[in-house]
């Protein structure tokens, strides 16, 4: 009885193999697993993955990342349950909302205001998930077909280089190349399963490299996360000394505000968007059928991202930085989802621990997050190669070339004086609606 429950929630894996390194070619599923050993080597590379933005984020945001990071450790949970283990996803903090809680704080709204919008937006996304499971995912896949999929798996994943060129890469360009060569020369020279984790061999590599500069050079005159031109260290432990070893983060009570739920109302589009560009990504590189499982992982996503605001944390969404670890590793496996998600849920608890993966520096993040966000945006092109997208049809080169610019360019839509439409919103809105109005126009013409 307890194996049938453990296999219908997704959380009873067989070991593949031996338990060791899996063969050349050879995938590990997501109901199988490594040895405990190399499945929490893998759970901390996911770790590492997410922790830089699902920390940055809610900063931007004005939220507590020490809850950010306890909560996604929760929502990844719940996420998994839900979709019964089928689709290996992290969910960490949401960008999709940064440009919309700045509106409203730039308006006068306050913490309880914005999670209060959030927890809206996250509930009209649950509903859209239950819509999906109950009428079949067909819809979806006629809004989004693998033209248009693919060029949402590539703008989730190329929109994500500004934060590379202008938020990381600039603390420290050295460090930042050398991280890059590190995590490149890992995953190619070194066989089995040091190969496998060459993020986590790059993060502990520039981490190194980071304080022996220090040690060497001296502190480095240059911009911090902020855009903010400095002398300082590029390694600071300084808040780790500061942090204690336990404690709880800081919650508070949404309030609901009409402007501010219409103001993040639009990203809706956003997440249904992203979720289902990731679930084609994971479908692809698994080779498994997916289609029923996505609205299950909408809705997850919306569930997860209400309960987090409902207790002051930041929306989450399944996570581009992780899907390319997995791309990375070939190792699918929900076990080390899950050791990531026990991980998360720690340092939520342990203000220590957490400043000790915070004081990475932005040079490291900069290396590690130029490969993993471009694998993400080859993944969608890997989708148009697999579905022979044909580009000579001007109903799927046209808009897709528009979104895709508009998108990763961050060309932006005022609507309102208080309201902008941009990013992935936007890049994702002129895709579909571009494609579906060309597509009408040619059938009615026909």
């Amino acid at each position: 009885m307890r194996q049938g429950l453990g296999s219908k929630l997704g959380i009873g894996w067989r070991l593949h193999g031996d338990g060791g390194t899996p063969r050349p070619g050879e995938a590990v599923a997501p109901d199988e697993r490594l040895s405990w050993g190399r499945t929490i080597g893998l759970g901390a590379q996911h770790v590492v993955a997410m922790f830089g933005a699902t920390f940055v984020f809610p900063v931007l945001m004005g939220l507590d990342p020490n809850l950010a990071i306890m909560v996604s450790g929760v929502a990844t949970i719940l996420f998994l349950l839900i979709v019964q283990g089928k689709i290996p996803s992290y969910l960490g903090s949401s960008a999709s909302f940064v440009g919309a809680v700045t509106v409203i704080r730039a308006g006068g709204g306050d913490s309880s205001a914005v999670t209060g919008a959030i927890l809206i937006c996250a509930l009209v996304l649950g509903a859209v998930g239950v819509i999906v499971h109950f009428a079949g995912p067909a819809a979806i896949h006629r809004m989004l077909p693998p033209a248009v999929s693919g060029a949402v798996v590539m703008l989730i994943g190329f929109n994500l280089a500004p934060v590379v060129a202008e938020t990381y890469w600039p603390q420290d360009q050295w460090v930042a190349l050398i991280t890059m060569v590190i995590v490149l020369a890992a995953s190619v020279l070194l066989r089995g399963f040091w190969g496998r984790i060459a993020v986590f061999l790059g993060l502990v590599g520039g981490y190194a490299l980071s304080w022996a500069f220090d040690a060497l050079f001296g502190p480095i005159t240059a911009p911090d996360a902020d855009g903010n031109v400095s002398t300082h260290p590029r390694l600071d432990l300084s808040g780790v000394a500061d942090a204690p070893w336990f404690g709880l983060p800081q919650f508070h009570a949404p309030s609901f505000d009409l402007a501010a739920i219409i103001v993040v109302l639009p990203a809706v589009i956003a997440l249904i968007a992203e979720n289902t560009g990731h679930v084609k990504a994971v479908e692809q590189m698994t080779g498994s059928q997916l289609d029923g499982s996505l609205g299950r992982a909408i809705f997850a996503d919306g569930f997860a991202s209400a309960l987090s605001s409902a207790v002051g944390g930041p929306p989450t969404t399944t996570y581009a930085e992780n899907i390319g670890v997995m791309a990375a590793t070939r190792v699918y496996s929900t076990a080390a989802y899950w050791v990531a998600a026990i991980v998360a849920i720690a340092f939520g608890l342990c203000p220590k621990f957490g400043a000790v993966i915070a004081a990475t520096p932005g040079g490291v993040l900069g290396g590690i997050t130029v490969v993993l966000y471009g694998m993400i945006g080859l993944l969608g092109a890997k989708i148009w190669v697999e579905n022979r997208v044909d580009f000579a049809d001007p109903v799927n080169l046209l808009p897709l070339a528009a979104g895709l610019v508009a998108g990763i360019g961050g060309v932006s839509l005022q609507i309102t004086p208080s309201f902008e439409f941009s990013g992935i919103a936007l890049g994702t809105v002129v895709t579909l609606v571009g494609y579906h109005l060309l597509r009408a126009g040619v059938a009615r013409r026909s």
